[in-house]
């Protein structure tokens, strides 16, 4: 991404992606399922990452949230329709295997939408023949992070590794996917265990994607018109919103099923906090080699959380708990005065069945990610006010410091060596 043009080089794995999909209903075996899934990861991988730092190229710091929740809000969307559409589609009695059609249909599209981007997607606002140049460039330099920078620098590659918000990034990526397979992959497997039928299940996650659409629409909203320290505020409220539902589906009995709906419904305010955590890196790291190394951890920790919540989904009648999560669980089921849930088979403790050791993870997932925040918030709070005290000592002007701290940005210096630079919080 740092030494290809960005617009070519996003356009290229959509195409890719749509082609390995289009051949997965050619896999007649595990190896060949295999391979074929983890090339679709390797072509998936360079998107998200690039769209954090297309933002940050395009746009300043104030517009950047907005737009990264537009983006972000086809989450909902898909979770929306794409059941209803998959749904639809296993209808088709002739022909290929039902499941095929979906793989056709949108590795297809994948590759149309590929096309157009490769031909109508610029590079650099400085490349787009739609744009007046000079304006489109100069509208950015506030953000003091620059443009684009061909040349990788290994100072700021060491300085990412030292930088302690990469970790918190890392940990706080983790904490939200671990939660995201009950809500994408095993969203319909939930459902169905409140009793609900299979269409049902279908129609249902439609209010579940509502509330992730709305809820990030919202968000982007309330940032950008009140955007004084109100991001991190923003990802707590919806952190402790998901925190709310994960424990109501702890506690809550089986057979309050619309209870439990409705706090998986809860649990859809995940994507604003995470999303928010995107803008973290477009607009509060500078320094081009270190914004897209700062990515790559942030959605290394995306992955991990990933790879991690699909093992919490028991499909037993009875699954061990490791002693926290347990005690999370039992504290949390007290509370709601349900004891009659748990059951103790010799030394063992268990859970009864229900996918409740998920809804534990999910909690503490949440939980691991509120942590994050507060304590990534309360980091960059601190650098901010002891930058403004030395300002102050100094006595220089703010216009000046802030023209200074532009000019830092433009020649490519990092948010912790330019001290012109404050932390959107």
């Amino acid at each position: 991404m740092q030494r290809l043009p960005i617009g070519k080089f996003l356009s290229f794995p959509i195409i890719a992606r749509g082609i390995i999909l289009i051949t997965t209903p050619a896999c007649t075996s595990f190896a060949g399922i295999a391979t074929n899934r983890l090339l679709l990861g390797a072509v998936e991988a360079a998107v998200n990452p690039g769209f954090v730092l297309m933002m940050g190229i395009w746009y300043t710091s104030a517009e950047q949230l907005l737009r990264l929740e537009i983006y972000y809000c086809t989450n909902g969307i898909a979770t929306m329709f794409g059941g209803l559409i998959g749904y639809a589609v296993g209808h088709i009695t002739s022909g290929l295997t039902t499941w095929m059609y979906v793989f056709l249909i949108f590795g297809a599209l994948s590759i149309v939408l590929g096309i157009i981007s490769v031909i109508f997607l610029p590079d650099l606002p400085s490349t787009a023949i739609f744009l007046t140049r000079i304006i489109a460039v100069n509208r950015v330099t506030s953000n003091g992070q620059g443009v684009k920078n061909h040349h990788f620098s290994m100072y700021q590659a060491i300085q990412t590794v030292k930088d302690p918000k990469a970790w918190i990034l890392f940990i706080l990526a983790v904490g939200a996917q671990i939660p995201n397979s009950a809500l994408t992959s095993f969203t319909s497997i939930i459902v169905g265990t409140f009793g609900f039928d299979t269409l049902g299940t279908q129609y249902l996650q439609i209010l579940g994607g509502a509330v992730q659409f709305l809820a990030l629409l919202g968000g982007g909203f309330v940032c950008t018109h009140w955007p004084s320290n109100s991001r991190c505020i923003t990802m707590i409220v919806a952190n402790v919103i998901c925190i709310i539902g994960a424990g109501l589906l702890v506690g809550l009995p089986d057979s309050n099923k619309w209870g439990r709906l409705v706090a998986l419904w809860l649990c859809y305010f995940q994507g604003l906090g995470f999303s928010i955590s995107l803008t973290m890196v477009s607009s509060n790291i500078a320094g081009y080699t270190k914004k897209q190394l700062t990515g790559a951890v942030l959605f290394t920790g995306y992955c991990v959380g990933n790879i991690i919540g699909p093992q919490t989904f028991i499909t037993s009648q009875a699954c061990k708990l490791c002693p926290f999560l347990f005690f999370i669980h039992s504290f949390i089921h007290s509370f709601f005065h349900f004891s009659s849930f748990l059951n103790h088979t010799s030394n063992s403790l268990y859970i009864t069945a229900g996918y409740r050791s998920a809804y534990v993870a999910m909690l503490v997932g949440y939980s691991v990610k509120l942590a994050s925040v507060i304590v990534l918030y309360i980091y960059m709070w601190r650098v901010n006010i002891t930058r403004d005290r030395e300002r102050a000592a100094r006595g220089e002007l703010s216009d000046e410091e802030e023209m200074a701290a532009i000019e830092q940005g433009m020649l490519d210096q990092t948010e912790i060596d330019n001290k012109g630079f404050r932390y959107i919080l």
